[in-house]
């Protein structure tokens, strides 16, 4: 058995508190948004142009404890009030790789295109299948975002595009690209272990796509530009995104409040006709042609 701690923190401590708690003996700490899920979330990026990446204002820090640990003298051995505000949760001991596995079960997008886990038999032989483990990057399939974006793939792209998709986590929009017939598919993120979960995801599928960090991107237009990220990264990336969507090309957009969808999509005006193409459990997809 053990104990989950989940600690608020303000400002920029949650790095320095993070090695605190594994220096005093927990078995792992995350970092997370507590604004996650609102109109005050802050994406954290790091493109090129813009600003360092910035920490979170307000954080919750989820620590892996020890069963028995003093969790009031731990946080005060961390220098923080005694009325800090935390949460603690017994974790039981389970069989956590069949845990995990039990809750991703075979997507469908559409009546042609699922998403299946490798421990799962593909429910339709003669679908589209992407074979897809859940791992560090995000993109499983199972976020309204994703499934947006490839509906929207799946009902759109007729064979011989060129794709980027920008902010490509796992690398499933772009591997279901390929799978649908796009000619030359290129994925982009900032995070050097999604880039090669990317590769890996993709090298599994037996699609040819190409994965990189911003940086080595290079300057060029393309038929189907995809952007699942959130609302204020898109907003800053306006520039940069719209830079490489060729005259009549589509821009694809998610990772968006359906309260923000205005805010993007008058942003985005400047370079493309843009419309409100779908919403999803409170997610918009946006989507664009350049003009």
């Amino acid at each position: 058995m053990w104990l989950s701690l989940k600690l608020a923190v303000d400002g920029d401590r949650a790095e320095a508190l993070s090695d605190a708690l594994i220096e005093a003996g927990a078995l792992s700490v995350a970092i997370e948004d507590r604004d996650a899920g609102t109109e005050a979330e802050a994406a954290q990026f790091g493109e090129p142009g813009l600003a360092d990446p910035k920490s979170w204002q307000h954080n919750w820090l989820v620590a892996l404890l020890e069963a028995g640990t003093d969790v009031p003298v731990l946080i005060a051995g961390l220098g923080l009030p005694a009325d800090s505000e935390y949460q603690v949760e017994t974790v039981e001991e389970q069989d956590w790789v069949r845990l995990t596995q039990s809750q991703f079960d075979p997507i469908p997008i559409s009546g042609r295109l699922w998403i299946v886990p490798s421990w799962h038999q593909a429910p339709d032989p003669d679908a589209i299948t992407i074979v897809l483990d859940p791992g560090l990057a995000f993109g499983t399939g199972s976020h309204p975002t994703t499934r947006l974006c490839l509906k929207w793939l799946e009902a759109s792209l007729v064979g011989g595009e060129t794709v980027l998709d920008y902010g490509c986590g796992s690398g499933i929009l772009a591997i279901a690209a390929a799978r649908l017939g796009a000619a030359n598919v290129v994925g982009v993120d900032i995070d050097p272990q999604a880039v090669q979960s990317a590769r890996d995801n993709a090298e599994a599928n037996g699609v040819t796509a190409e994965f990189l960090l911003p940086d080595p991107l290079r300057a060029g237009q393309y038929d189907v530009v995809v952007a699942n990220i959130l609302t204020n990264p898109l907003k800053a990336l306006m520039p940069l995104l719209a830079a490489h969507v060729r005259p009549g090309g589509r821009i694809v957009l998610s990772g968006i409040l359906d309260a923000q969808a205005e805010e993007v999509m008058a942003l985005y005006a400047q370079a493309f006709t843009m419309h409100h193409a779908a919403t999803e459990e409170g997610w918009a997809l946006l989507t664009g042609t350049r003009k």
